[in-house]
């Protein structure tokens, strides 16, 4: 029989299940911090969700209005994807939703934000970005989006992605006008041939 002093952060295993131990002084503050991150963080991919993308939104809208800054939205949508599940399977739709989040967040600045938006739609929130600058980086996502060699458990894929890309105007006095935009921007690209970015 041995016996262990446990340290706050060690790792128990009792049969199947595995416990993380935490001591009593900052139990409460890890629970509260690990809730928040789940309601805010996509279980899949681990970047932000529609949830967290929302609200980063709304604040920057609100002070793109007030400071008459630019602010960039663009709306991501995978190319054929039902057809990846289909002919794949859903573990290979799971690898290439994660990698193209990866591929994706790698590109965004600290001050932006890139979130899974539902589905296989991601979006991008481009504070003080332009419309030139906003259609630049949709694009450089899409070109690295369609080189890369996406490859699972043996099977290879090609993935393209449709964006569409808008920029605050002043006739817009809610930040849903902004997705809206770039939605409308997004079923242009996809009616006009797919793997593309409109603008």
């Amino acid at each position: 029989e041995t016996s262990a002093v446990l340290r706050s952060g060690d790792f128990v295993q009792v049969g199947e299940a595995i416990f993380k131990y935490l001591s009593g002084d900052n139990i409460e503050v890890a629970y509260h911090e690990e809730i928040y991150r789940l309601t805010i963080e996509d279980g899949l991919t681990k970047i932000s969700n529609k949830r967290a993308l929302t609200e980063f939104l709304d604040k920057e809208f609100a002070r793109a209005r007030r400071h008459e800054r630019p602010l960039v939205v663009a709306m991501f949508d995978l190319d054929h994807f039902k057809a990846v599940n289909d002919d794949f399977g859903h573990l290979m739709g799971d690898y290439v939703l994660r990698e193209v989040a990866r591929i994706a967040q790698a590109r965004v600045r600290q001050e932006e934000m890139f979130a899974r938006y539902g589905g296989e739609e991601f979006a991008a929130v481009l504070p003080e970005v332009g419309l030139e600058g906003g259609m630049s980086f949709a694009e450089d996502v899409r070109r690295l989006i369609e080189e890369h060699a996406f490859s699972f458990e043996g099977n290879d894929v090609e993935v393209t992605v449709s964006v569409g890309v808008a920029l605050i105007d002043a006739s817009m006095t809610r930040a849903e006008g902004l997705i809206l935009k770039a939605d409308e921007n997004l079923y242009r690209a996809k009616r006009s041939g797919r793997n593309r970015v409109v603008g």
